[in-house]
């Protein structure tokens, strides 16, 4: 989803990608959105340069990019109640996106392995080992992190451990039909 220039009014908090650098992008900053999967949104300024905005910044894009609050639910705490289920977990990575790409990292064939086990106390421990497109992409931190966090808040989980991983290393057969078709190349 490419969107129309907007002029920002207020400094926002971004990251450079590929790099990963935070940067502070300053009120009066043209940029165009060019992706808004998973959450997050890729902007593009008129210079060619990208940069993730976090999806609780979004706003400053204008209100159609503003996440929707909802109110908690305090009756449920993420990891302690809720019954386990492991395909809520790839529904959840499958909402984790590369800024650059516009496929999720499960269609990507970035998720080596996802492996859920039992903890004595209750709950699971998902450990997960994904890898990059590229070893040299400075947004690996960032998307591990993104899966961490979307992992350990399903009901059940009590920990989610992620590790990047490069033997073997990934080249486009690990992709998915879908991810092929979604990029053009089928």
């Amino acid at each position: 989803m490419r969107g129309a220039m907007t002029v920002i009014e207020r400094d926002v908090d971004a990251m450079l990608i590929p790099s990963g650098d935070k940067v502070l992008l300053p009120a009066g900053s043209e940029l165009t959105v060019v992706q808004t999967l998973g959450g997050n949104v890729t902007v593009q300024d008129p210079y060619g340069q990208l940069f993730r905005i976090d999806q609780k910044n979004a706003d400053v894009l204008g209100e159609e990019y503003a996440v929707k609050a909802k109110a908690p639910d305090e009756s449920v705490t993420p990891g302690e109640f809720g019954e386990f289920n492991e395909e809520q977990v790839w529904e959840q990575l499958r909402t984790v996106y590369d800024p650059e790409i516009p496929v999720n990292i499960v269609e990507l064939g970035l998720v080596y392995t996802c492996k859920a086990t039992p903890l004595d106390e209750g709950g699971q421990r998902v450990d997960i080992e994904m890898t990059l497109t590229a070893p040299g992409c400075g947004m690996g931190q960032v998307l591990v992190e993104d899966v961490r966090s979307k992992v350990s808040a399903l009901p059940g989980v009590k920990e989610a451990n992620v590790e990047l991983v490069w033997e073997p290393q990934w080249d486009q057969s690990r992709m998915t039909d879908v991810a092929r078709l979604q990029l053009g190349w089928m």
